[in-house]
């Protein structure tokens, strides 16, 4: 059995009687490392049901049926790969294939092409696992299209209203519910799915870290242990349109003033709270031409504090806010788009999987995943995998070959050993 600290990598295997091919994790990012390109950004940008996307789910099932697995999409656009006929009590792995715009090669298609991986090592070892085994792919799990995180899991677990996601809309206007049409999907069936649920038994996520922890502890690999409250809130500012060149500043009702002022506020105000990351990644001004004042501005608050604190923080900051649209003669409204509490990791597997694994460190994080919003309802667990660059969510995020295998060989043994 290959443990995560190995030194050996899986490598490609052909079987005679079946054909059976098990590419290396690594090989499998190869592959697709032209899909998604941005030119303007750098990275990725792929995100659900655009072009890229659809292209990757392709190569997901195309490597999915090499492996003998049985593939269905289900309600909310969710991949699922079946070893045995889907039931209660499966094993079930994964991430996503969707980014953030300008994204890292490794945030999702890590954890993917890792499961594909070990569901090959595991057919190329023989035997039929004693449990269904299935390999998922969440959709928008990055909310990089229609802004909301992990839409894919939410839905499946009913943690979003499903007429709020149906009509939640991307920056081209195109409403979730049409873009899920356009991809063959019925938009009145979108919501919570409890068959769907019931058939995860545990749920296993691999993922690349998106932070330097596993740098500091020199470790390729870690269980996740925890997961910080995060949300995500849009902040509008409403003032009056007008022409740049004649309109005195005594006139003005400019919504780009108490925006920026936002911004800064942001920062200022999570400084003085211990461990809290509070970020505007976003803003968008209305109508955004050069020589007109903005009717509106938009921005977005990713807030996220341990212990949680997130609440009062994003308070002060809307405080903050308020006094600074009032004193531009402009309006505010907020709204929330997106909050997840802290969640803590299934005690039982997480040791168990830290023991399997010869007792690799377990890991904090302030990144969502998929299996956070799952692990109220199933019992959840997280992989990392070493990120020498400590940098995610940019063109720099890497994991090293030899720790991409490490981790695909860390999943194939607690697949192994979870089917029992």
């Amino acid at each position: 059995m290959t443990g995560a600290g190995s030194e050996g990598h899986l490598h490609c295997v052909q079987r005679s009687e079946g054909g059976l091919h098990c590419p290396s994790a690594s090989a499998l990012l190869a592959e697709i490392a032209d899909i998604g390109c941005d030119r303007r950004r750098g990275g990725y940008s792929r995100h659900v049901f655009d072009g890229a996307e659809r292209e990757l789910r392709g190569w997901f099932a195309d490597h999915a049926a090499r492996l003998g697995l049985d593939t269905e999409t289900d309600r909310n656009g969710n991949v699922w790969a079946w070893w045995g006929t889907p039931g209660p009590g499966a094993v079930v792995t994964g991430s996503h294939l969707d980014s953030v715009p300008g994204g890292g090669a490794f945030d999702g298609p890590l954890g993917v092409a890792s499961a594909l991986t070990a569901v090959g090592a595991l057919r190329a070892r023989g035997g039929t696992p004693a449990r269904p085994l299935a390999v998922v792919v969440f959709a928008e799990e990055e909310g990089g299209r229609f802004g909301v995180p992990c839409l894919g899991s939410r839905l499946l677990t009913g943690a979003i209203d499903a007429e709020a996601a149906r009509n939640l809309r991307d920056p081209e206007g195109v409403t979730f519910a049409e873009a899920a049409r356009a991809a063959g999907l019925d938009p009145a069936r979108i919501g919570p799915d409890p068959e769907a649920l019931g058939r995860i038994g545990t749920f296993v996520e691999l993922h690349v870290e998106q932070g330097r922890g596993l740098i500091d502890l020199g470790s390729p690999v870690a269980v996740g242990s925890t997961v910080i409250a995060h949300g995500r809130w849009r902040f509008t500012f409403t003032g009056q349109g007008n022409h740049a060149g004649a309109t005195p500043l005594s006139d003005r009702r400019d919504p780009m003033l108490p925006a920026a002022a936002t911004v800064a506020a942001v920062r200022r105000l999570a400084a003085g709270v211990p461990d809290a990351r509070a970020t505007v990644g976003r803003l968008v001004p209305s109508p955004g031409g050069t020589n007109v004042i903005a009717s509106t501005v938009d921005l977005w608050l990713d807030a996220r504090v341990p212990g949680g604190g997130t609440q009062a923080l994003v308070d002060d900051i809307t405080a903050a806010a308020r006094a600074a649209a009032a004193d531009e003669g402009c309006a505010l409204t907020v709204r929330q788009e997106s909050c997840s509490d802290t969640v803590a990791f299934d005690d039982r597997l997480r040791a168990e999987l830290g023991g399997l694994l010869g007792g690799v460190p377990e890991l904090a994080t302030g990144a969502g995943h998929d299996a956070a919003i799952l692990a109220p309802h199933v019992p959840s667990a997280m992989l990392y995998v070493r990120n020498p660059t400590g940098v995610s969510h940019a063109p720099e995020e890497h994991a090293e070959p030899a720790d991409v295998e490490r981790g695909a060989a860390a999943l194939t043994d607690v697949l192994e050993h979870l089917c029992r």
